[in-house]
């Protein structure tokens, strides 16, 4: 990120660059939105069921810095912190989780800094979700500003959990004694259970479908879910929630 010039005083400082997250994150969504849209208009399909955004609260920001042992000024939060600004893409099934981040990080003006699979590597207490820490550029009066956003993608079910475990976990003040810990795991394996069959019965009617049209095909009759499947396609979209809202950062730290 390029920085804030060092004439300002910290206050200053702090709030140029809440105001440079929070453009990034505005262009973040448009860029989603624009993606979703374009994959609604060629496969009729909606990968994304709803994204949410957030910036970091400051003292939320100042407690990580600490808890990182390190100085709580603006050069650290640009430096140390990546989910200062985060966005968390919320899709049905498991199989978009990776189309999407595959979407985003072939963007031109979008770089990929790094990359957690904990869908692959699921964290120790059953969490996972995708996480990528990408840049976007941030286009002000003198020049573009490379800014850092955390995107966070998982399907409802993983959403659902992961809220969940959140505010159990806070109830407990962050020290769930083990018992608990291995139900919420039992619990995070039958989330999995759950984003399989719900994947295999969608192959499933998938491939219904597909036989079912080949069939009427063939008959010369015209398909009766054809112009549903149209005005589905085409509605979709508006139906994809993106909110800037707070959201639970302790899965992201």
């Amino acid at each position: 990120m390029t920085y804030i010039p060092k004439t300002y005083d910290q206050i200053d400082q702090w709030n140029s660059l809440m105001f440079i997250y929070n453009s990034a994150l505005k262009q973040m969504n448009v860029k989603i939105e624009v993606l979703n849209s374009e994959f609604v208009h060629i496969y009729s399909y909606n990968p994304i069921e709803h994204v949410k955004s957030r910036l970091k609260t400051p003292e939320s920001i100042v407690k990580k810095l600490k808890r990182m042992g390190c100085e709580v000024n603006t050069f650290n939060m640009t430096e140390k912190l990546n989910d200062v600004a985060g966005v968390r893409i919320i899709c049905s099934f498991t199989s978009d989780i990776y189309q999407i981040a595959d979407m985003i990080s072939r963007q031109a003006d979008i770089t990929v800094l790094y990359v957690k699979d904990y869908i692959k590597n699921p964290k120790p207490n059953g969490y996972k979700s995708y996480h990528m820490v990408v840049t976007i550029p941030v286009y002000l009066t003198e020049g573009p500003v490379e800014t850092k956003v955390e995107i966070q993608i998982r399907t409802v079910a993983m959403d659902f959990w992961a809220s969940l475990e959140h505010k159990m976990y806070y109830k407990l003040g962050g020290d769930a004694p083990e018992f608990l810990q291995k139900e919420l795991k039992a619990c995070a394996d039958v989330v999995d259970m759950l984003d399989a069959k719900m994947y295999s019965l969608n192959e499933s009617i998938l491939q219904w479908n597909a036989q079912e049209e080949k069939r009427r095909a063939e008959e010369g009759t015209a398909s009766p879910t054809g112009n549903a499947e149209a005005a589905a396609g085409s509605s979709l979209t508006e139906n994809t929630e993106i909110s800037v809202c707070e959201f639970p950062e302790k899965a992201a730290e």
